[in-house]
């Protein structure tokens, strides 16, 4: 079976390693969504991942609900992503774009007062970050099938703008509570038309945004990111193994280069972990890589590639504090600790001042 430090194709990208950089919301942006030369470096001291997912990026301003995270949708964003893409680019790395419709949990207050989207009437529990602090999130309105298609078309220009500004391929987001989540899953699903009711139905819009992706860029370009296992943010589904079983056959169908999973791993904690995991029945509907994500350590997530369970292991918080954490792994060195109050905050202050290995040994 192949290690960690073994090469792989993820579609068009060559990675030189099976440690993957998990999608990590940073909050470095401007108020405006547009990206700061800061993130240059931060991506960049990241070079070294098999493939760098980035952080989750608006595809529109409806899409986008959280406090100076990027935008891909204008094209001062795009101009202000090409020195991140050649900063990682220049440093050895691949880096794909990761695109985020958050559909319910966009606050009115991004939105002009404007209702956010969702597959239903539905409300999210809880509170959404906004530029004035957590506020209690809002009933959305049902997209209905115009908004649908236009939907589609946002798609279609995000995939445009990430190209144009230099990425070598996107993810789409279809995990943790957001829009294309909140299609498939039937406690915030209730629509009685082409988009909800049975399995075949409430796949279809992950479907149909897979599909214009491939047709924007071409499958070996494309990757997508699920989460089958357990509540988030509210959204969650009574019998998950057939819908995301489904899922994933329809994405092999449509081609997508690889599936990236977040569900509970070996030590997780979050969701409803005592659940047996999802992904042996995602593994099996689908031919190309698969991509773990969450709780792994180096132990564990070789483990999961001796078992045949996974393709690659996706890393976020160990990446988050380790920018050189293939190397750390491969020679056992030891993991900086991530210091969670500097998550979102701004500035380089547990963005990018985390020591690489040697500057730890020189200290």
């Amino acid at each position: 079976m192949p290690s960690l430090f073994d090469p792989i194709d993820l579609g068009s990208i060559a990675a030189p390693n099976r440690i993957l950089m998990a999608p990590l919301t940073r909050g470095r942006a401007t108020r405006d969504h547009v990206p700061v030369p800061l993130m240059a470096t931060y991506y960049a001291q990241r070079a070294s991942a098999g493939l760098i997912l980035t952080e989750a990026t608006g595809i529109s301003q409806e899409g986008l609900g959280w406090p100076d995270a990027p935008g891909i949708w204008t094209a001062e964003q795009v101009e202000a992503w090409k020195p991140v893409t050649d900063a990682v680019h220049e440093a050895g790395g691949r880096v794909a774009l990761q695109m985020w419709h958050m559909g319910r949990v966009v606050h009115p207050s991004f939105l002009g007062g404007a209702q956010p989207v969702s597959a239903s009437a539905t409300t999210a529990p809880g509170e959404s970050h906004t530029n004035e602090g957590k506020q209690p999130n809002t009933e959305a309105r049902a997209l209905t099938l115009d908004d649908i298609a236009r939907l589609l078309d946002d798609y279609t220009h995000a995939a445009r703008n990430a190209v144009a500004a230099g990425f070598d391929g996107v993810q789409l987001h279809a995990a943790n509570g957001y829009l294309i989540d909140q299609f498939l899953r039937d406690s915030s699903n209730f629509r009685d038309d082409a988009y909800g009711g049975p399995v075949e139905n409430r796949i279809r819009l992950l479907t149909e945004v897979a599909q214009r992706l491939v047709e924007t860029l071409g499958a070996p370009q494309v990757g997508v990111r699920l989460s089958p296992n357990g509540d988030s943010q509210g959204v969650d589904d009574s019998d998950p193994e057939p819908l995301f079983a489904a899922a994933a056959a329809s994405l092999d169908k449509v081609g997508v280069a690889y599936i990236e999973l977040r569900e509970p791993g070996p030590n997780g904690t979050f969701g409803k972990a005592e659940r047996p995991p999802v992904h042996p029945v995602i593994r099996k509907a689908f031919s190309r890589p698969l991509i773990l994500n969450s709780d792994y350590d180096r132990a564990s997530g070789q483990a999961a590639l001796d078992a045949g369970e996974a393709d690659a292991i996706a890393f976020g918080r160990p990446f988050l504090a380790n920018p050189d954490l293939p190397r750390r792994m491969a020679e056992g060195l030891p993991l900086n600790k991530d210091d969670m109050a500097t998550w979102y905050a701004p500035g380089p202050k547990g963005y990018t001042d985390y020591p690489f290995a040697d500057e730890t040994a020189a200290a």
